[in-house]
């Protein structure tokens, strides 16, 4: 009987979650499973089933390959630029002696802000006449078009986004930088050992479990960037910067095939699955070689 209650007990402090799994997982799941195999227009209330014919549109779209080939440019780009960031001012915020916790809200707070907000500062600020355009004009004679040429266009986004996620996850490696006894580096210290084997038999092995977290969570994060996207580029010029989301949206609601569109997410999720399943396991590799782990 005391089994039997502790198992109720159990499932009910779960049913909020599992509920919410449910609501918004797994329901927009399935209806997303259904909406993929017919060629709603997101208008009418009648539509027809076409079977696998979206995935197979999908799979011979331009935007789509240059949805795959564009995120893991974002990701060559962003990830070690968020990485050596968040080192940094992991590594500055753990040195100083006072007020760590205040100077990492400091940088926590580009997290909060909005994407919207920071895309229309971003956007002002490399337009035509914008001060830093206008001098460089007037000085050098340089006239850059910083959102319409591929690579600059990727480069400010990646820069944006590393601004936004520096804060967040030196938050995780500040903390992984404090769970580190300094008798080890004392310990080293008298055994000679220089400032770069310190770091590299010493920091980052044990830094390894924090920088294995922000490393994933970094990766996920450039198979989902929109908002920046749409409101700075619309993923041009010529699809440089068309994410995977930016390609959903331009299907689902600026062209009206939801169904198309459904089968474009499927698709998304599939490869977001299986790119950060591979990376993953080339890490933990990487860690265990390297006797991290």
């Amino acid at each position: 009987m005391r089994t039997k209650h502790n198992n109720r007990l159990g499932w009910l402090f779960a049913s909020p979650y599992l509920l919410y799994g449910l609501i918004f997982f797994l329901i927009p799941l399935g209806w997303s499973f259904y909406l993929s195999i017919t060629d709603w227009n997101l208008i009418a209330p009648v539509f027809h089933h076409v079977g696998f014919e979206n995935f197979i549109k999908a799979l011979q779209s331009p935007g789509v390959h240059a949805a795959f080939i564009v995120t893991f440019k974002f990701m060559i780009v962003f990830v070690p630029m968020v990485i050596a960031s968040s080192l940094i001012v992991a590594l500055v915020v753990h040195g100083l002696p006072r007020f760590k916790g205040l100077f990492l809200i400091g940088f926590f707070l580009p997290y909060l802000a909005s994407g919207v907000v920071s895309s229309f500062i971003v956007k002002g600020f490399l337009s035509y006449n914008s001060p830093v355009n206008t001098f460089l004009r007037s000085s050098f004679g340089l006239d850059v078009n910083w959102l319409g040429t591929p690579f600059s266009a990727l480069l400010v986004v990646s820069i944006i986004m590393a601004w936004k996620f520096t804060g967040y996850y030196a938050l995780i490696l500040t903390s992984g930088f404090e769970s580190i006894s300094k008798e080890i580096y004392e310990a080293a210290a008298i055994d000679g050992v220089n400032g770069w084997q310190r770091f590299w038999r010493i920091t980052l092995p044990l830094l390894y479990p924090a920088l294995f977290t922000t490393l994933i969570l970094s990766i996920g994060v450039t198979f989902g960037i929109f908002t920046e996207v749409y409101q700075l580029t619309g993923g041009g010029p010529n699809f440089a910067t068309n994410t995977w989301q930016m390609e959903i949206y331009k299907q689902a609601f600026q062209n009206l095939s939801a169904g198309y569109a459904s089968a474009v997410a499927l698709i998304a999720s599939v490869v977001t699955f299986i790119s950060i399943f591979i990376i993953r396991k080339l890490l933990e590799m990487w860690g265990k070689r390297n006797g991290w782990t």
